[in-house]
């Protein structure tokens, strides 16, 4: 079958181990499902691994992606959940120790096909397009849960999400915006600030920028270039959320006096269950909240798409069709 897969690893030059070509199709275990693929959206994730982060040598080559939208044997239209685990794990999925990411211990989702525990199928509103569907697995998912569950904010509460312009970040800044919070973004970039006012954001600060009030809860994912900034725009008693570390993880100030004397609660967040993929495509078939898509393009012109994430030109998602 078609397949867009790491063949090797380079971490300066991720795109030369990246092949577009064929791959034998899967056979599903019992208790698995096959699922045909008409869309599948590219994450940081992908160009990590094709620099040999997250995914062991032995495991290649590996079929890279980690979501998807498609159909089922039967026809159905699914959303793929992209975290398999411990089929005998009765906690939270995103605490399971033996948790992994499609692409990284199986077989991911750049294919015409991928198999997949019947357990982590979703149904597809037909609301949603499959382009919009296939963006929801990672990125989307990862936001709903630093949004709702880990953060807990409710309506009227103040957030300020960093870094507009990723699939995490656009999708914060609809959530937030469809959930009745105010939202405030930052961004180096002006043309992405004018973006992110468009999505919802009700205000946009360049990056670093003071803010002129102090927010209940800032939503992490670029780490060392902004943590400064997000302790300091924290009201008494806020908290921030962290999903991810994309400028660098290493902090020179943890700003650990703020933390504290204003009493802020630094909490992390990773990916999401099956239940919260559910209740997400539920929330975008009732509120007509839809997924912000910066381009799709045909599969076997994946490398395009790798090569504009890895340049930076992306606000929103890459989805990659079938």
């Amino acid at each position: 079958m078609f397949a867009v897969y790491a063949e090797t690893f380079s971490f300066d030059d991720p795109l030369s181990g990246l092949v577009v070509g064929e791959r034998p199709a899967p056979e599903a275990p019992d208790g698995w499902a096959t699922v045909t693929v008409k869309a599948a959206s590219l994450n940081h994730h992908d160009l990590w691994s094709l620099r040999g982060v997250g995914l062991r040598e032995e495991s290649l080559p590996m079929i890279l992606g980690c979501d998807a939208a498609g159909l089922d044997e039967d026809g159905n239209e699914v959303v793929v959940h992209g975290v398999i685990g411990d089929p005998h794990w009765t906690g939270d999925e995103a605490d399971d120790p033996g948790r992994s990411l499609l692409s990284e211990r199986h077989q991911g989702t750049f294919a015409d096909q991928v198999i997949v525990p019947r357990r982590n199928l979703v149904p597809k509103p037909a609301s949603l397009s499959f382009e919009e569907a296939a963006c929801l697995p990672t990125a989307w998912l990862t936001a709903y849960r630093m949004l709702f569950v880990q953060g807990a904010c409710k309506p009227g509460e103040t957030i300020l999400v960093q870094g507009a312009g990723g699939g995490v970040a656009t999708a914060l800044i609809t959530l937030g915006r469809a959930a009745g919070l105010t939202v405030l973004a930052t961004s180096r970039d002006e043309a992405k600030r004018d973006r992110a006012r468009e999505l919802g954001a009700h205000d946009v600060f360049e990056s670093g920028a003071r803010l002129p009030v102090r927010v209940d809860a800032v939503m992490e994912t670029v780490g060392k270039a902004t943590w400064t900034h997000s302790i300091r725009s924290l009201r008494p008693g806020g908290r921030i959320v962290i999903s991810g570390t994309t400028s660098g993880p290493d902090v020179a100030d943890a700003g650990l006096t703020h933390v504290f004397f204003k009493q802020l609660s630094i909490i992390g967040s990773t990916m999401g269950t099956r239940g919260e993929l559910d209740a997400l495509v539920k929330f975008l078939d009732a509120t007509g909240a839809r997924p912000l898509v910066d381009r799709a393009i045909p599969m076997d012109r994946a490398k395009d798409g790798f090569a504009a994430m890895a340049e930076g030109d992306v606000f929103g998602k890459i989805v990659f069709t079938r």
